[in-house]
């Protein structure tokens, strides 16, 4: 069972950049779909961006378009969000997901895996 862990959360000035990493120890992240969800205080979790298993298709919620962007590195075993021009509104608790589908899709029901998260909070 995929053990997925979060990492490179932190305090950010509105402007910055995080790179989030999602990695799993024992299994092969390659063979996954993986997405990268947010939760703000008081919201609902919402997609943010996905990778396709199958064909790498990526997808990036506008509201993120441009700004961040998702990459694996096989070599590594992990999948990153560089997130770039970050918003005060950016701010939430971020979670990397996991799902064998072909590909990815922004929902939560579709990941079967989760990791704990990691808090991003953008303020001056």
């Amino acid at each position: 069972q995929l053990q997925l862990v979060e990492s490179g959360g932190g305090l950010v000035q509105p402007g910055g950049s995080l790179r989030l990493s999602c990695a799993d120890s024992g299994f092969t992240l390659r063979g996954y779909s993986i997405g990268w969800f947010r939760q703000a205080p008081g919201k609902e979790r919402e997609g943010v961006s996905c990778i396709s298993r199958g064909d790498g298709g990526i997808y990036y919620a506008d509201s993120v378009k441009g700004r961040f962007t998702i990459s694996r590195e096989d070599a590594k075993n992990t999948v990153y969000l560089q997130m770039n021009s970050l918003k005060p509104e950016d701010t939430a608790v971020y979670y990397c997901a996991a799902d064998s589908t072909y590909y990815c899709l922004p929902y939560e029901r579709d990941y079967a895996y989760w990791g704990q998260g990691t808090q991003v909070t953008v303020s001056s």
